[in-house]
């Protein structure tokens, strides 16, 4: 009998990372998801995060307390306006105030914690270097660096006796390509949230980057966006 394999998938309740969680899916992989309260702007993506765990089968789901609001420093983090209007070119010019210090950095060092806890040695992240908003931390030097430095960091990778594989399937891909991708493979986009300033109700605003890069993907595939916008 086959050992089974584990993977973390971190899942923010996104268009991105609940794409992700389906291609590990697809691979064989049985996911532990990882999510984060590190003090955000709003919670509306832990629901849909939650959400995803329960409605993809996820073989656990842990949600990790961080507050990154200490520091501040980013309109998801601070008493920042979020930007809301600006097209792909103004988007692409620098890095956005949405931008949160090293948030990827953390969020894959408790990942690589929790996989080494598990035993595992792959680690799933919907970073992209297409359709996005000017990170430096999803980047694929980044993740190649990180990836370099959890073999020199664990226990695993200095015994030897399995290497951490961190998968980016997401970073070459257009938003049109993860749109279809995860209509493929049956995901229902409609449990997901993507927007950085999202009303009470949990309506997504329309006008913010991610929801800008959001509709432009479902608009390129051909496919309705089913969540609910203002």
């Amino acid at each position: 009998m086959s050992e089974i394999k584990k993977a973390v998938v971190l899942i923010s309740g996104g268009l991105d990372s609940t794409t992700c969680v389906a291609l590990a899916q697809e691979q064989g992989f049985e996911v532990y998801g990882l999510s984060f309260n590190y003090g955000q702007r709003h919670t509306a993506e832990l629901d849909s995060a939650a959400q995803v765990a329960k409605t993809m089968g996820l073989k656990k789901h842990v949600v990790a307390e961080i507050n990154l609001r200490a520091f501040g420093g980013s309109a998801l983090t601070d008493d920042i306006p979020v930007p809301k209007g600006r097209n792909s070119a103004e988007m692409s010019e620098d890095i956005p105030v949405t931008y949160v210090p090293a948030r990827n950095t953390i969020f894959l060092s408790y990942a690589l914690a929790y996989a080494e806890v598990l035993g595992a040695t792959d680690i799933f992240i919907g970073v992209n270097a297409l359709d996005y908003s000017g990170y430096p931390d999803c980047r694929p030097e980044y993740i190649a660096a990180f990836e370099r430095m959890a073999n020199l960091a664990t226990r695993a990778g200095v015994e030897g006796t399995g290497g951490l594989n961190i998968h980016t399937p997401l970073i070459d891909m257009t938003k049109a390509d993860i749109v279809r991708t995860g209509i493929r493979l049956g995901v229902d986009y409609s449990i997901t949230t993507s927007c950085y300033d999202p009303t009470e109700e949990g309506k997504s605003c329309g006008q913010c980057d991610a929801c800008h890069l959001r509709l432009k993907g479902f608009r390129e595939a051909g496919q309705t966006d089913p969540i609910d916008y203002v």
